[in-house]
């Protein structure tokens, strides 16, 4: 089924195209693909809130989607929106590298540092076409934190498909600003993940820069929803240097930090690795150390390098 261009954007049309190369690509994928490109504030804004017309469609699409040719899901699949939607958390340098790249890359089957079954490829094209997007995380909360332009879609089809359908919610940067909301927003005390999902062609798409009250993957993820993999890094303090002052506890996203004991105690179940409490110690008492129960980090330039062998 090939859109015809009369009816369908250009940006639509690529994106399609790029679908048909995919053998496993359902109808319901391209559909899927369609409503939350075309329609995310509204696809995040019900999912968020909990709408009741979310309640009401999620039974017909469930019915809709028996009727099309199923993916079977993998052994280590858990069923749950995870599977097909979910993020990487990692630190503002490897965020930096994500969208400073100026060579096309394809680097697939990422089981070894996206712990899901799905969507877990970083295949970049034009990977210096880069939208920054007003977060449909923010977008959907009564008083959001600011700015809204933080959420970086990187790389061809998506950033055209998210600036052509959304023109009064997107701008097109250079990479020198990507990197520059970046920074800016982890000087806010604000987490980057790198985002993946199964219908967007089962791969990279965006860098979303997150705070835990307007973020829905953060809330779902502390909610028991595994929406986020660990950066595979943990925080560490060295309690010679630690003045006790709170500033970590107080930035961390991830509640896995507390001063009450006069200097910072790490809960290393909770921390994700994000690097955010770093950034933030004037003390320099703290640093990130590989964890291997918390998976392989996202170090793109390592990818790429053995991607090239």
């Amino acid at each position: 089924m090939k859109p015809k261009s009369k009816w369908v954007k250009p940006s639509t049309q690529a994106f399609f195209r790029e679908a048909d190369q995919l053998p496993d690509y359902s109808r319901f994928d391209r559909l899927h693909a369609y409503i939350y490109g075309r329609w995310i504030y509204f696809y995040i804004g019900l999912g968020r809130n909990n709408h009741p017309l979310v309640r009401a469609l999620t039974p017909l699409f469930k019915g809709f989607g028996k009727l099309l040719p199923q993916k079977p899901l993998p052994e280590n699949g858990s069923g749950t929106l995870a599977d097909g939607y979910h993020g990487k958390v990692i630190s503002a340098e490897t965020a930096r590298q994500m969208v400073t790249i100026n060579q096309e890359i394809r680097i697939d089957d990422l089981e070894h540092v996206i712990p899901y079954p799905r969507a877990r490829a970083i295949i970049l094209q034009n990977p210096a076409h880069i939208v920054a997007l007003d977060c449909p995380c923010r977008m959907a909360q009564e008083n959001p934190c600011l700015p809204m332009d933080v959420c970086l879609v990187v790389g061809e089809p998506f950033a055209s498909f998210v600036s052509e359908h959304h023109p009064n919610h997107t701008r097109w940067i250079s990479q020198q600003e990507a990197v520059e909301i970046i920074q800016a927003e982890h000087q806010r005390g604000h987490v980057s993940h790198a985002f993946f999902k199964d219908a967007m062609l089962g791969r990279f798409y965006a860098i979303c820069n997150c705070c835990e009250c307007c973020c829905g993957a953060m809330n779902a993820h502390r909610n028991g929803t595994p929406m986020l993999a660990s950066s595979g890094y943990v925080c560490v303090v060295a309690e010679d240097l630690c003045a006790g002052c709170g500033t970590c506890e107080e930035v961390c996203q991830f509640s896995a930090i507390s001063a009450a004991e006069g200097y910072a105690v790490v809960d290393y179940a909770a921390c994700m690795g994000c690097g955010v409490c770093l950034e933030h110690c004037e003390m320099e008492a703290l640093a990130l150390e590989r964890d291997e129960n918390k998976g392989i980090p996202l170090e793109i330039q390592r990818l790429m390098e053995e991607a090239a062998q």
